[in-house]
């Protein structure tokens, strides 16, 4: 018999016990004789069985007690991006306070995310939803298993959901700016719709089709209309969230004949870009230009000068999450959680 096809029955045979009894020696030792425990544990070895599937057995008990934590990305997302980092050290906490396993369950093909979605040992997912949300959601449905979707696109209101104030936090943000005394002011964007990196225009906004993003441009209008700043007043690029992207952004509103003296960042991770393309080229922060971000990440307090931001109560976010997998208590509306503006160095008053 080749040792990969053993199975509990065949070592319960030629140990001349009962299947039971063979169970119990894997699974409950103490109830059998200690030289009938020895006979079938050396039967197990010379037939080279090692014992009862794990998986199986924590299938079979309903529960794994471990949480996936899911994106449409590739792995390195989750250690790449300050957002997901921050988002998924929180979470990592609740867990380890509860003694909850988690998995990364990410891939940036359809198929394999398909796949590691379905074949997750889990007992529900947590959902990163900043792109691909509602390919993430029916692959979870299908699963069956309960799940709540972070930073979710879209307006389903069927979706179990948590998410941030963003109009409030982009208002927040803009008046604080404003405030200063700026009114030259630029938008460097998440992204409104997919593949679409450049220029935006107002209608293209309104039409977005995440809704994250056009959130907080609509926070943005609003504060700033009361300071007489119109939306055609105001330039939108939009980003991929990365390097490049953000870059050719700057390229863009700073060869404008009236570049910005504050730029809003949809993302601390925009902003400390932003940051960095500056510094680079001679231009001070804050004393040229006026940055402010969204997020609250770590990074953002260690930066020179300090991010000012408007900070998500990750921690906040975490534990309603993992609670509502573990004790499948999904919310039966959208929750959104208020943010906080957070002031650091990297905004003052206009240059003279």
């Amino acid at each position: 018999m080749a040792k990969g096809t053993i199975r509990l029955a065949d070592v319960a045979k030629a140990a001349g016990v009962s299947q039971g009894t063979a169970s119990n020696v894997f699974s409950r030792p103490e109830v059998v004789r200690e030289e009938v425990r020895e006979h079938v544990l050396e039967t197990a070895k010379q037939l080279g069985y090692a014992g009862p599937s794990l998986t199986g057995r924590l299938l079979r008990a309903g529960k794994v007690n471990a949480i996936g934590v899911a994106a449409v990305e590739p792995l390195a997302y989750f250690f790449n991006d300050p957002w997901a980092r921050a988002l998924l050290a929180a979470i990592s906490e609740i867990c380890d306070a509860n003694g909850t396993g988690l998995a990364l369950v990410s891939a940036k093909d359809r198929q394999t995310v398909d796949w590691n979605v379905k074949s997750a040992l889990v007992d529900g997912f947590i959902l990163l939803c900043v792109e691909g949300g509602e390919k993430l959601v029916q692959l979870t449905r299908e699963r069956q298993l309960p799940f709540i979707a972070l930073a979710l696109n879209d307006d389903d209101p069927s979706v179990p959901s948590i998410s941030v104030d963003n109009i409030g936090g982009a208002a927040a943000a803009a008046m604080h700016l404003a405030e200063l005394g700026h009114r030259r002011f630029a938008v460097l964007a998440t992204e409104f719709s997919a593949d679409h990196i450049g220029p935006v225009s107002i209608g293209e906004i309104d039409r977005a089709i995440y809704s994250t993003s056009r959130d907080r441009a609509l926070g943005y209008w609003q504060a700033l209309a009361a300071f007489g700043i119109g939306r055609e007043d105001i330039p939108f690029y939009e980003t991929s969230n990365d390097k490049p992207s953000v870059e050719a952004g700057l390229d863009y509103l700073f060869s404008q004949p009236v570049p910005p003296t504050a730029i809003l960042a949809m993302s601390d991770n925009i902003a400390m870009l932003a940051m960095a393309w500056l510094n680079a080229r001679g231009l001070s922060v804050p004393d040229d230009v006026s940055i402010i971000g969204f997020d609250g990440v770590p990074e953002g307090n260690m930066a020179e000068p300090g991010l000012t931001t408007v900070a998500q109560p990750f921690a906040e976010i975490a534990r309603r999450a993992v609670q509502a997998v573990l004790e499948d208590a999904m919310p039966t509306e959208r929750e959104t959680i208020g943010v906080t503006l957070v002031v650091r160095g990297s905004t003052a008053a206009p240059p003279a």
